[in-house]
């Protein structure tokens, strides 16, 4: 079974968070929550979220793929955390990394933007000045590097992601029954 990870620092954006969770679980992926500052994290709309472990106790050899959720200031948070350490080693070891709205700012500092093309919430692209920023679509594929433009785009997002990790037959049989067009 494929496993993913998804780092949740307080002041996480909520449905860049939850919508890859809850697609990649529909379509049979493991997926971990991992606390990035405490095991109850507040969202930037004061949702409280229960991880299911602690950021110490995650490992880049457990997981398939690793999930940055934008929001501020929950991007900086992931920034300025061991995540980017986690991401960099994951990244070395052939892994999917992935970040969304702000969270780019997280696999830029971690080195795997270089040479990469990339989306990110408009604007914020001065934060992830190493890749090959893309003004013009919702989601970027580049390799192993998946990114999403902001909270608009987190289904598109988390339906790449699946896509990526389980097929794209199963990821278009979880759409179709989320009546995802």
């Amino acid at each position: 079974m494929k496993k993913a990870v998804v780092f949740l620092a307080d002041g996480f954006e909520d449905i860049e968070a939850l919508a890859p969770v809850d697609i990649l679980r529909r379509g049979g992926v493991d997926v971990t929550i991992a606390g990035v500052t405490g095991m109850q994290v507040t969202s930037s709309h004061n949702v409280k979220v229960m991880a299911d472990k602690d950021i110490k106790d995650i490992n880049a050899d457990d997981y398939d793929a690793f999930i940055c959720p934008g929001g501020m200031p929950g991007a900086t948070n992931l920034r300025d955390s061991i995540v980017t350490d986690i991401i960099k080693d994951a990244y070395s070891k052939g892994k999917i990394v992935s970040a969304i709205c702000a969270a780019p700012m997280v696999l830029d500092k971690a080195g795997v933007l270089a040479d990469k093309n990339f989306t990110m919430y408009p604007g914020m692209e001065n934060y992830a000045p190493s890749g090959s920023y893309k003004n013009d679509k919702f989601v970027v594929k580049d390799g192993r590097v998946i990114t999403g433009a902001g909270p608009a785009a987190a289904f598109e997002y988390a339906f790449e992601l699946l896509a990526e990790l389980q097929g794209s037959e199963i990821a278009s049989q979880v759409a179709e029954g989320m009546l995802f067009k």
